[in-house]
């Protein structure tokens, strides 16, 4: 019998409707005590490490959860299930898939519904979590996420919807796998990528949505000792007005790293535009393109790489892998 070390968080799994309809805060998880659905099948190790909405999550929290989840190596623990709010999720699942070694199955899942709504999907998610964290086939692939039957990599799935239970996709390239009956079904496999063992999460790094005659502004304003680091939703492929120029070659002088993804939800940035403010002349200046992750991913992969140590040139590998 398999053991999984379960970390609840807090969210809307973990939270009740109240007469007037607004959802609140439980003072004690109602998924504290679910052990006897899998009673005899696997030995759940319950912990509540936070009670948080998943807006209060912060770097430092994942970092936390980072080090319990090390600490599970030695414990004797065959994989780790987290619940967590879904606002913030896709940026924690990603910042884990990028810090941990792939030595057991990390499995996030959430709700959309809060537990004693009607159709909550909260406890359904949680033990298809517990199942995927079970599973032989769920061994190296990195960080999972686990929502609506559906299995996703950590790197691009994404919540697309605010309320439908349907809500995380992964734009483009689709789940990898499923969940029936207890069993994982997998139907694709995982690029491997570089992990960072870090021990800090320091650095300001903001995330600016490029938009139609756009200029400078923005990025003057950030332009100060106190960003190490600018991410870019740039228009289409991965281009931007020609009114942006000016302010982005100072800040490039500066040595402040930019990076650059498309606001699209679909597809990869890419310089394939050549006039002012296209993507190729963007990439000839030295800003990053960072290939199929949204904006607050790749926030969280510079931040990453910044407190690796990386210099300038494993820097832009990283970004650009």
């Amino acid at each position: 019998m398999k053991t999984i070390l379960v970390l609840h968080t807090g969210g809307t799994i973990s939270m009740s409707k109240e007469a007037d309809g607004n959802v609140t805060t439980n003072n004690m998880n109602p998924l504290l005590n679910q052990e006897e659905l899998v009673a005899g099948k696997v030995n759940l190790v319950v912990e509540p490490i936070f009670n948080i909405p998943s807006p209060h999550m912060t770097l430092e929290r994942m970092l936390e959860l980072k080090q319990r989840i090390q600490r599970a190596y030695t414990e004797n623990v065959d994989g780790v299930v987290i619940t967590h709010g879904t606002d913030t999720l896709e940026e924690t699942a990603y910042f884990l898939d990028i810090t941990l070694e792939n030595k057991i199955p990390v499995v996030l899942t959430g709700a959309m519904r809060s537990s004693n709504e009607i159709g909550t999907d909260g406890l359904y998610n949680f033990i298809s979590a517990v199942w995927t964290a079970c599973s032989d086939e769920s061994y190296g692939k990195g960080v999972l996420v686990v929502m609506n039957d559906e299995i996703h990599t950590a790197r691009y799935v994404t919540k697309t919807h605010t309320t439908n239970v349907a809500t995380f996709r992964t734009p483009t390239f689709g789940p990898i796998g499923m969940i029936a009956k207890e069993r994982t079904f997998f139907a694709s496999e995982v690029r491997p990528q570089e992990v960072c063992d870090i021990k800090k999460v320091t650095g300001e790094v903001y995330v600016i949505k490029a938009y139609a005659g756009m200029d400078g502004s923005l990025f003057d304003l950030v332009d100060n000792e106190q960003t190490d680091g600018i991410v870019i939703e740039a228009l289409g492929a991965g281009n931007l007005p020609p009114e942006t120029l000016p302010a982005l070659e100072r800040l490039l002088a500066r040595n402040i790293p930019i990076v650059l993804v498309s606001r699209c939800s679909n597809g990869i940035a890419e310089d394939i535009y050549d006039y002012q403010g296209g993507g190729v002349n963007l990439k000839k200046m030295g800003i990053i393109f960072s290939r199929g992750l949204n904006g607050p991913k790749a926030r969280i992969r510079l931040i990453v790489g910044l407190n690796s140590g990386k210099n300038s040139s494993e820097l832009i590998d990283f970004l650009s892998e």
